[in-house]
């Protein structure tokens, strides 16, 4: 279990956030499956991005996550179908520690890596104009032949 300040929480409610997550763990616990703990504990926002997830990556649809609720709907989406994680992109590392577990788990690097904590999809925002330069780089640019460039000076 990870969970960290968010939008920077002091140190009771942490120890309250801390508390609920170990209870709700305790209660509803054991998970079968990633379905299970979803439905256990999960919210409908990150049962959401789960099935986005899923679906795009079903049409071979790439996916840009941004922060803590993404990644964590990313993991269980790729519990569920592993083949998901080949379509995801992680457009950030937030300075949330837990964000970067999600990363290590998924095997992702992000494309940006600002010290950014704001949430809001900010990070998708700011990488999405570096992926869409990449994919335009790959599939427009033009090769030396084709753009007749002599190999003489």
């Amino acid at each position: 279990m990870v969970t960290g300040r968010g939008t920077g929480i002091d140190d009771i409610s942490l120890g309250k956030k801390i508390n609920a997550i170990n209870k709700a763990i305790e209660i509803n616990g054991p998970f079968e499956d990633a379905v299970d703990l979803l439905s256990k504990l999960g919210g409908f926002e990150i049962a959401g991005i789960t099935g986005v997830i899923l679906s795009a990556a079903s049409h071979r649809v790439p996916v840009v996550i941004d922060g803590f609720i993404s990644g964590a709907s990313a993991i269980i989406a790729g519990e569920i179908e592993p083949r998901s994680k080949n379509f995801i992109f992680a457009s950030h590392r937030s300075v949330e520690i837990g964000h970067k577990v999600i990363l290590d788990h998924l095997g992702l690097s992000p494309i940006l890596d600002l010290n950014m904590r704001l949430g809001e999809g900010t990070g998708a925002a700011l990488a999405m104009s570096i992926i869409e330069a990449s994919s335009k780089i790959l599939n427009e640019m033009k090769t030396f032949e084709e753009a007749e460039i002599s190999e003489k000076i």
